[in-house]
């Protein structure tokens, strides 16, 4: 028995995956409340309830779903490529982590800039720790040939060990009452809120654009290799074939560049006005 690629998916298919996915989660999942000896009903609907009970859980659902979203972006583009990594969560907070050190300076006061100029360094401060924490994995799988699943998930540790670090030490805020945190951002440097009283902000416009944004490129991409693979069939077409390459060469660099943006933004959608423990106390 083997497995073999198929070579076109149904759109029937591709709905029907994902549902069934979810579908098989929920049946594991409940094999084991039942073993824990838990009311399965009871307990899907309190998770129900507590992401879509009230105005309350659908804001917070949202709210976490949006840095999720972005950062599932950024692996996609990954995976797509044939390039595993797992080391996105990482990524994610070393994001978080280098734009609070860049916009809470000074105890929060952060540079004497305007904020959209800071806004815009805090961005560029989370895509460049992000792309610097991957340049370890990119060394190890292009020089020697190190498997990146591995590297990239062990740096995952590394990373929310460090964040810890940082916040118990240089980057904790000294009127924090002893708990490990990040001095606040000013209020100017977040995001404007989409729904009043509740954390929702732009960033889930922000996420849902993109979304859309990478499913073009991503297609166009496929388009474009299509295109290419059908003029190798006459090689009277030098100037088709340099277009068709341009094109693929101008895309890969711009999925990467948004690669980059996708993870730098959702660090700064992550930690709200500040980085937490709780927030790496997953580990």
């Amino acid at each position: 028995m083997r497995l073999e690629a198929r070579g076109a998916l149904s759109p029937a298919l591709a709905i029907a995956a994902p549902v069934a996915a979810i579908a098989c989660t929920l049946v594991v999942a409940a094999l084991f409340v039942a073993w824990a000896g838990a009311p399965v009903g009871r307990t899907y609907a309190l998770i129900f309830e507590g992401g879509f009970g009230s105005r309350f859980a659908w804001s917070e659902t949202l709210t976490r779903a949006t840095p999720l979203m972005l950062t599932g972006l950024a692996a996609a583009i990954a995976f797509r490529a044939h390039l595993y990594n797992i080391g996105a969560e990482g990524q994610l907070y070393a994001g978080a982590l280098a734009a609070v050190a860049v916009g809470g300076l000074h105890g929060g006061a952060a540079l004497d800039l305007p904020a959209p100029v800071l806004f815009v360094a805090m961005l560029a401060a989370a895509m460049l720790a992000g792309a610097i924490l991957m340049a370890l994995p990119a060394f190890a799988k292009t020089r020697f040939g190190v498997d990146e699943v591995v590297t990239t998930l062990l740096l995952n540790f590394i990373v929310l060990l460090f964040v810890s670090m940082m916040l118990d030490g240089p980057m904790k805020d000294p009127t924090a009452m002893g708990w490990p945190q990040s001095v606040a951002l000013d209020e100017a440097l977040e995001l404007p809120k989409l729904v009043e009283r509740t954390r929702v902000h732009a960033g889930l416009l922000v996420a849902i654009a993109l979304c859309v944004l990478c499913g073009l490129l991503v297609s166009l991409v496929v388009a474009a290799l299509f295109v290419s693979a059908l003029l190798r069939i006459d090689l009277a077409l030098p100037i088709a074939i340099a277009f068709v390459i341009a094109l693929l060469t101008l895309a890969a660099a711009l999925l990467h560049f948004l690669r980059e943006v996708f993870l730098a933004t959702a660090s700064l959608t992550f930690g709200g006005t500040r980085v937490a423990s709780s927030n790496v106390a997953k580990q």
